[in-house]
């Protein structure tokens, strides 16, 4: 059974840089497409950035040009490097691995940015 662990989140002044990891069990990683979602106070949850298996990223235009994803593939880990942080990117972030139309979840880790 496929989990996902995320850790690294925390508080942060505004401005101030955080990353996050999402550790993978079982077989799949490699081959999964890996997010990052995240759902604020009171708001749905949306979507933040993929990686596909190929190392090919995509992003919300929120986050562009402030947050990087990576993957490490032999360590079935994926990274949320996140830098200027807002007040707005206080959420919890979740991590998903999809494949063959087949998603999982983790369970989130919080991240607060005081105004």
């Amino acid at each position: 059974q496929v989990q996902l662990v995320e850790s690294g989140g925390g508080m942060v002044q505004a401005g101030g840089s955080l990353r996050l990891s999402c550790a993978a069990s079982g077989s799949i990683f490699s081959t999964s497409t890996m997010h990052w979602h995240r759902q604020a106070p009171g708001k749905q949850r949306e979507w933040v950035a993929s990686i596909r298996n190929t190392g090919i990223t995509n992003y919300a235009d929120s986050v562009k040009g402030r947050f990087t994803i990576s993957r490490d593939n032999a360590k079935n880990t994926i990274f949320l490097q996140m830098k200027s942080l807002k007040p707005e990117d206080t959420a919890v972030y979740y991590c998903r691995a999809s494949r063959y139309g087949v998603d999982i979840w983790g369970k989130g880790t919080l991240v607060t940015v005081p105004s």
